[in-house]
């Protein structure tokens, strides 16, 4: 493989505007990822789904982290051929392509599309913007900016929901996605003429690798997400299941033949590098379990607003944003493993306080709770984060950071289509013997069900985390400094 270091894409332009300017992009790509949460309860009717509905409707969440794993490691060395600010602004126009049709929807299967289209150009965003980022500052001045992109990440992210939730009340859902469109044009102008071209490097992408990647984690959701009322369940699951596994056993081996392969499998040797991508994928899982089932509980059986429930979950996700840095204090002077335990621990003691949730719950222990979950939840990003870096060669660090952040996103793709698959069938049970019309007709029974529902959802939760825990054991107590 071959690299050509790029000088900074323009001398007489300051480096921080140009990170600045590449941040808008990214920010609304994260923001979108998560602001369907705040928007979800609105969104269903108007898609013709009910609560019965809702292993369907979380595809429209499954979709844009599928399509967001397979743009970051794919579309990050298209980059790198065909130059980082090129492929930036086609990203950004390809997010507002998918935001258009997403506004557009006139039905799940468009939506579902349209959030995969998007989630493309959004996921391929982040790690373009840290090259352009590099190529901009000098060497020794370059962790701060990256950090500043890791933090906007995060922040999109935190504020999502609420932010769903706020537009979905005032307006409709459907501004959420026009909204964008404006935003994301400024940016690929002002990064079209101010930053013009960067040039190419003599480095293959492999296409086929990136394919097969994908394939395999749709199928996987698939497999997951059984629809018995239009497929033979066990034969749909068998089916898609088999599909998955020869996707990503394809996609091994080529990983392992190809000169340029799409992840460098052999990192994977490295026993601290191991156990915090499984530790990450288990907390990816019991993560979207919070971020969907909060501001859906709220919703739909609570009442709530949109905007009060996307408070609600701003609580728990703001709460990720601060113990990520504490985390990261706390691995400089403990090491990676004792941040990372305490994080499930106080994730696990959240989910437990949620799970004793009834219709009267209220402040202060509301938000005691839902801060519970979320500062766990943050503690865990930096130990596991630092753990993937140091556990590495120098050459292998980047490929690495998007491997941690694949895994953990791919762990929310498998908790969703569990959640869904495995709720929906505890529903049924818990409904036997009722046909649609009585389960509608009797609204004081469908609301206690649902919430034995939600509940089951937050104690299973709370052994996801404590899962995590064993292969947190096995990190590194190392606290060197980065």
């Amino acid at each position: 493989m071959q690299f050509t270091l790029r000088e900074p894409l323009r001398r007489n332009l300051s480096p921080y505007l140009i990170l600045a300017i590449t941040c808008v992009g990214i920010f609304i790509s994260a923001l979108d990822q998560t602001v369907i949460y705040g928007a979800l309860a609105d969104m269903m009717p108007d898609l013709e789904l009910t609560v019965l509905d809702l292993d369907q409707a979380v595809w429209i969440v499954v979709g844009y982290l599928i399509g967001y794993i397979f743009a970051m490691p794919l579309m990050a060395r298209v980059s790198d051929v065909y130059g980082h600010s090129q492929i930036y602004i086609m990203s950004l126009l390809l997010f507002i392509v998918g935001s258009i049709f997403v506004a557009l929807a006139p039905n799940f299967e468009w939506i579902v599309t349209a959030r995969i289209v998007q989630a493309i150009g959004g996921g391929a965003m982040v790690p373009i913007a840290m090259a352009i980022v590099a190529d901009s500052f000098p060497g020794g001045s370059r962790a701060v900016p990256l950090g500043i992109i890791g933090g906007v990440v995060e922040a999109g992210g935190a504020f999502g929901p609420f932010y769903g939730g706020i537009v979905s009340e005032m307006l409709d859902w459907r501004w959420i996605f026009w909204i964008n469109i404006p935003i994301g044009i400024i940016a690929a102008l002002l990064i079209f003429f101010l930053l013009g071209s960067s040039q190419r490097t003599q480095v293959k992408v492999d296409y086929l690798g990136g394919i097969l990647l994908a394939a395999g984690l749709a199928f996987l959701s698939l497999a997951l997400s059984q629809r018995p009322e239009q497929f033979d369940s066990r034969l749909y699951t068998l089916t898609t299941a088999i599909i998955s596994v020869l996707c990503f056993t394809f996609f091994i081996m080529r990983q392992f033949r190809t000169t340029e392969p799409l992840i460098n499998l052999s990192v994977f040797k490295n026993i601290t590098f191991s156990n915090a991508n499984i530790t990450s994928l288990v907390t990816g899982a019991a993560l979207i379990m919070a971020l969907v089932n909060v501001p859906l509980i709220s919703q739909t059986i609570m009442g709530s607003s949109p905007i009060e429930a996307g408070l609600r979950l701003f609580r728990l996700t703001i709460m990720i944003c601060a113990g990520a840095i504490l985390g990261g204090f706390l691995c400089r002077r403990f090491g990676y493993r004792l941040p990372t335990i305490l994080g499930l621990l106080f994730s696990s003691l959240g989910f437990f306080f949620l799970s004793r949730w009834d219709l009267d719950i209220a402040d202060p222990q509301m938000t005691l709770h839902l801060v519970t979950v979320g500062l766990g939840f943050g503690l865990v990003i930096a130990p596991l984060a630092t753990a993937v870096v140091e556990s590495i060669g120098v050459e292998q660090r980047a490929i690495g950071s998007s491997i941690v952040v694949m895994t953990r996103m791919i762990g929310m793709i498998i908790g969703l289509a569990a959640l869904s698959s495995w709720g929906m069938g505890n529903f049924q049970i818990m409904t036997a013997g009722m046909t649609l019309e009585e389960i509608m007709n009797t609204p004081e029974e469908v609301i206690q069900v649902s919430l034995d529902l939600f509940h089951d959802f937050f104690k299973i939760s709370i052994f996801i985390c404590l899962a995590g825990i064993i292969p947190a054991l096995l990190l590194s107590r190392d606290k060197r400094k980065i």
